[in-house]
């Protein structure tokens, strides 16, 4: 079965190349979880945890609304 899409989106890909080309596996290593992981969340197949979510935001050293954001129009369509 194909899960769909979360309605949060973010900006992972691109803070990672904003800083340094950081690999996948940098980012779980540094935020405690497997490379599969932040590549489903990357990609929207999956959302973080609010404390996942910290972290990734933390590594960045953004807050957490610069990294995600929730489409609440998604939402609505419901």
């Amino acid at each position: 079965m194909i899960r769909p899409a979360t309605r949060v989106t973010n900006t992972i890909r691109t803070l990672r190349f904003l800083n340094g080309e950081m690999t996948q596996q940098t980012l779980a290593d540094r935020i405690g979880l497997t490379r599969q992981t932040v590549i489903a969340i990357e990609q929207g197949r999956y959302s973080p945890t609010l404390e996942a979510a910290f972290r990734i935001a933390a590594v960045f050293a953004l807050p957490l609304e610069q990294v995600f954001h929730y489409s609440a129009a998604a939402e609505a369509r419901r």
